[in-house]
């Protein structure tokens, strides 16, 4: 990658688009604009075929957001946020693109911006594809992971003979990995096969359940008492009926210790 850099503009409104254009054009030292899409589906389209350097992107678009543009893409070039957001909505994209701007754009912000891009580029060899070029491509798009919608469970599907039983989540005191198979444990002290792996299950399940072992996941508001062993692991006890004792795992202890306030 070198300069300038060929960059396309994303951005539903042609008064913006209009505005950032007239801004980059005397800085054609460094920007080399190859296209415009006015909505995030034009923008994939265009950044697919045309491979750019750099994107200015905006973020509340028809058709998709600038987020669900960046997540569709097969590689990520370059990303400026031109956003209308607050510098608080955004924070959490600083680190993770090149920059962001809020509209409207000032000349001495963008300046600001050019020669955070003219460093960067400035340090890259010659020819490097915008793919491996791009620093920021893998912590964008584990943001853009971390930021799709959570399908949170509400209860547990469960075969028993010929019917399907759905445990809600208060029913559930743990859950728990037996070699290939995942168990669910309810308050009444039965337990069934469940479909879900542990992790499947940590990502979808409420914050009330914690993992505490490579084989267990708790129910935090099933919990009656917690004692330390020797080697600093803790035993939990629970209230369900069987009273179960679950050990939690060595690399689990600092997260024990945040839920119980240790």
């Amino acid at each position: 990658m070198s300069l300038p850099l060929n960059t396309i503009l994303i951005d539903d409104e042609p008064l913006a688009i209009s505005r950032l254009r007239r801004l980059l054009l005397p800085r054609a030292d460094t920007f080399t604009i190859i296209g415009e899409a006015r909505n995030g589906a034009e923008g994939l389209a265009l950044v697919e075929t045309e491979r750019p350097d750099l994107i200015f992107l905006d973020i509340e678009m028809p058709l998709l957001n600038g987020f669900e543009m960046l997540a569709r893409l097969s590689y990520m070039p370059l990303v400026v946020f031109a956003t209308a957001y607050d510098q608080y909505a955004i924070r959490a994209f600083e680190e993770n693109s090149v920059d962001y701007l809020l509209k409207p754009i000032e000349t001495d912000r963008l300046d600001r911006t050019v020669a955070k891009i003219r460093n960067l580029v400035g340090s890259r060899p010659a020819g490097t594809l915008p793919a491996i070029a791009n620093p920021y491509a893998d912590n964008l798009m584990r943001l853009l992971e971390q930021m799709k919608p959570r399908k949170e469970l509400y209860s547990i599907s469960v075969k028993t003979g010929e019917k399907i039983l759905l445990l809600p989540l208060t029913d559930v005191a743990f859950f728990e990995a037996e070699e290939k198979y995942v168990f669910v444990a309810t308050t009444d002290g039965q337990k069934y096969l469940t479909s879900y792996t542990l992790t499947n299950l940590c990502e979808r399940l409420p914050d009330t359940f914690v993992r505490v072992s490579r084989s267990a996941v708790v129910n935090s508001h099933r919990i009656r008492e917690c004692q330390k062993q020797f080697d600093g692991k803790f035993v939990l006890t629970l209230t369900d009926k069987k009273a179960t004792r679950l050990t939690t795992g060595s690399t689990y202890t600092d997260t024990v210790k945040q839920l119980l306030s240790l």
